[in-house]
Order: C-alpha cells, then structure tokens, then sequence
C-alpha cells in the first residue's frame, strides 16, 4: 500500500501516543527517585509494571477505534485504509518498543547523567588547584 497522506496523519497520531506512553513510566519514575529516594533500577522497574495497564488502556483503545477504518472495504475505504492500517500496525509495534526501550534508555542516560557529573567534579577540582598554585 502507498504511503498517503492520510497514512502521514496516523504516524503523526503514534507519535504523540508514543511519547505520552514514555513520558508516563519517566515522570512515573523520577517522581519515586526523587520522593521516595529509590534508586534509578527500582524507580523504573516500579514505573513500569504501575503504568503498564494505563499505557496498554490509551494503545488497546486507539487499536480497537482504528481497526474499523483498516478492515472497511466499502465505498471510499480506499481513502481511509491506510489510516487505519499505520494505526493499527504502529500501535502494535510501537507499543512492544516503547515497553522494552523507554527502561533501556532511562538507565542509561542515568548512567551519562552520572558519569558527565563525575568528570566536571575532576575538572572543577582540577581547575582549582590550578588557581591555587598560581596565587
């Protein structure tokens, strides 16, 4: 099937489904970081299994209105199929990525998070001594 127009509005339509299913498991789990002081690991862990039924809710009920428009054959589906068919195939292997990536890149850009900490400390440290030595 030909990439439409109408097939751009429903990968538009994943995006913004994509992304309020990560922003929901993230915000989820810097809000336990920060006020119940659990580490990175459990924080997202703990994210993940307490979003995982709203995110699965928002992805099942687009899938369900979408799969109407994919399967029409009647008069003027041929304008609305591939709607249906970006949404409804998107959503599912969005949703596997999502549920599987948004963890992966959370610890690791914890990690960076870390690690970028860690080498301004040694340079900030670095820097002073410098200013020491010359005065």
């Amino acid at each position: 099937m030909d990439f439409s127009i109408i097939a751009m509005i429903g990968v538009i339509l994943l995006i913004g489904i994509v992304k309020k299913n990560a922003i929901l498991m993230i915000d989820f789990a810097l809000e336990s970081e920060r006020q119940r002081g659990l580490n990175p690991r459990d924080a997202i862990y703990e994210a993940c299994l307490l979003r995982f039924r709203p995110i699965m809710m928002t992805s099942m009920a687009a899938l369900f209105g979408a799969l109407p428009l994919a399967l029409d054959s009647g008069m003027g589906a041929e304008l609305r199929q591939p709607l249906g068919i970006s949404i409804v195939g998107g959503l599912i292997l969005s949703q596997l990525l999502t549920l599987y990536t948004t963890p992966v890149v959370y610890l690791y850009l914890d990690r960076f998070r870390l690690w970028c900490s860690k080498i301004w400390k040694q340079r900030s440290q670095v820097n002073s001594l410098k200013t020491a030595k010359q005065t």
